[in-house]
């Protein structure tokens, strides 16, 4: 039985203390919960309150710049999951806010490295009495699991095309090949460049105070965390709204919430029956005056359509983006496109699929593009359709390679006792047999159909990417935001909001309204995607939803978030498997701490 409560939910709220505005005497608050979603999730359908996106928080900051009622901006972190592409983003905004004559502090209860990062943009960086910081560098895991899969009596055939591609290593080996130590070590100082690069300029460190605070702030309390620089001052949760408001020279303390309220579910008012018939149905786009839309491409690239549960993990499917792509060209108020990628690739085929979507798009609208956290494989192969390519500085594009193969189980089946028998029709019906490994034969003719897929997907980079050298940069090899722009794969530093502030005025939009597409998915889509096609029996919210979210939780609790979130990502990837034996697919387990 689904029961709501008498009261009202906001998707994010706008709270006014009381009292008479005065110009300038206001404390702009900005909470930021949890990982900020690239696009809006499904629980976004009931207020979830981690339903926040990034552009969300993005524009709750900038929107201080222009509030003549906010003299000051507190930024509140509040278990925040920060990448670094994402925190990139967020500090632009901070310092478009700083550049308009305004401060603006974080707080924090405690503060890991990305936190740190961001703090740097900010005047102040507080943290709570008795909190704890931790800066130890950089440090990222791979997983080889080809002792693994041998003990359980599989066997991984994969091939790939590209020497630093390195995505069939995880199956196939218990270390990494040299070239992609190589291509990964490289990849590792680009990034721990940018962290630092940020704490130095914002905490006015040179490179030897910034060693010297790491090896006391590696795991230190606020004291010593002071000590070294790396934040300002400690203020116990009670008093930061009026610390904030005395540090800024304001008469009083009044909060004013930037973050905007797009809906209001009325629970109080609203008949049941009602609400779910509505959050039950796919949700739709009304467009009314000159519009950007953004293009979403999130998650692992699949054939088909794309699926996202309640946990937030997407794989993103070629039939949405191709119907929203057709979709973005009936509306004639849409006047460009930014096509936000973050992808770490995927199917082959639905790379190919969207590819050709975009440069439909593009024959009749400006497409542009604006990487997140990665855009690689087949979310770069995608990448290649647009005119223009932002970056941040610490965005991972690249991976121009291909990988195939199937997973032989012949040794667990013998484990278990499984007997099988095969029968096939056809020169090449026993190809994915699944008892048995490739031959000779059969590798070679899976490399040559590989090898057809890595020259289209050369052909498609150099015809998008005009002046690009490939022998620089295909083979698998990643690179971070500015040296991808040394090397053609992109264009500018910046983030969506940059994206979207240049493209309104090169087309004289100054006015015009963001879009996104494809809309967030309905209830009826989400419990679809989790029952199979189910969706339609009466509703029964008892084992199969338990056992999702059971698994996902399991999944978090033994290997982290993060790490859960990167394991997702390759089980998706390899899931494809069953379609097809060629994939557009960067290595999925790389966690970065």
């Amino acid at each position: 039985m689904l029961t709501f409560s008498r009261r009202r939910v906001f998707v994010l709220g706008l709270v006014l203390s009381s009292g008479l505005a005065v110009a300038g005497d206001r404390i702009g608050s900005v909470e930021i919960k949890g990982k900020p979603h690239n696009q809006p999730p499904a629980s976004a359908l009931f207020g979830g309150k981690h339903s926040a996106t990034l552009r969300d928080y993005v524009e709750a900051i900038d929107a201080a710049a222009t509030n003549d009622d906010v003299g000051t901006v507190l930024v509140r972190l509040k278990d925040a999951q920060l990448s670094m592409s994402q925190t990139e983003e967020l500090g632009a905004a901070i310092k478009r806010v700083r550049a308009g004559g305004k401060k603006v502090s974080v707080f924090s209860e405690g503060y890991g490295a990305t936190d740190l990062m961001l703090a740097s943009y900010a005047d102040n960086a507080v943290i709570q009495s008795g909190g704890a910081v931790s800066l130890p560098g950089m440090h990222m895991e791979e997983m080889f699991l080809a002792d693994t899969l041998a003990w359980a009596g599989l066997k991984a055939d994969m091939v790939q095309v590209g020497d630093f591609k390195g995505a069939n290593e995880q199956m196939t080996r218990s270390a990494p090949s040299k070239a992609w130590d190589e291509n990964i070590n490289q990849l590792l100082d680009s990034l721990y460049a940018n962290q630092r690069a940020a704490l130095k300029s914002g905490r006015n460190m040179d490179d030897a105070k910034l060693d010297e605070a790491m090896k006391a702030a590696w795991m230190a309390n606020g004291d010593d965390a002071v000590k070294t620089g790396l934040v300002d001052s400690q203020i116990d949760l009670p008093l930061l709204h009026d610390t904030v408001a005395k540090q800024a020279g304001l008469s009083e303390t009044r909060i004013t919430s930037l973050t905007k309220s797009d809906k209001e579910i009325d629970l109080e008012s609203a008949n049941p029956f009602t609400l779910l018939s509505q959050i039950m149905k796919p949700q739709q786009q009304t467009i009314t005056s000159e519009t950007i839309a953004i293009l979403h491409i999130d998650g692992t690239i699949v054939d088909g359509d794309s699926k996202s549960g309640f946990s937030g993990d997407r794989s993103v499917g070629s039939r949405t983006v191709r119907n929203a792509i057709e979709d973005i060209l009936d509306e004639n108020l849409i006047k460009g496109v930014i096509v936000r990628v973050n992808s770490p690739g995927g199917s082959a085929i639905a790379s190919e699929i969207m590819w050709q979507g975009l440069k439909r798009l593009a024959a009749k609208k400006p497409v542009w593009i604006s990487v997140g956290d990665m855009a690689a494989s087949g979310g770069y192969y995608v990448l290649a359709a647009g005119s223009r390519v932002y970056v941040n500085p610490s965005s991972i594009v690249g991976s121009i390679g291909v990988v195939g193969g199937k997973i032989s189980m012949g040794g667990l089946y013998e484990k278990l006792k499984v007997h099988t028998v095969s029968r096939s029709r056809g020169p090449m019906a026993g190809m994915f047999d699944s008892s048995s490994s490739w031959n000779d034969e059969e590798l070679k003719t899976v490399k040559n159909k590989m090898t057809e897929t890595f020259d289209l997907f050369k052909k498609r980079v150099a015809e998008g990417r005009h002046g690009i050298d490939l022998t620089k940069t295909a083979g698998g090899w990643l690179f971070a935001g500015q040296k991808a722009i040394d090397l053609k794969m992109a264009d500018r530093l910046g983030g969506l909001h940059e994206a979207i502030a240049d493209m309104k005025k090169e087309l004289n939009l100054e006015d015009a309204e963001v879009a996104d597409y494809p809309p967030a998915p309905s209830l009826g889509d989400v419990l679809e995607d989790m029952f199979g096609g189910q969706a339609a029996a009466p509703l029964n919210f008892a084992a199969p939803m338990a056992t999702e979210a059971q698994l996902a939780s399991a999944g978090r609790l033994l290997f982290g978030d993060a790490t859960w979130q990167q394991l997702a990502q390759s089980a998706n990837g390899l899931l494809q498997l069953r379609k097809e034996p060629v994939l557009l697919m960067h290595p999925g387990v790389l966690v970065i701490r």
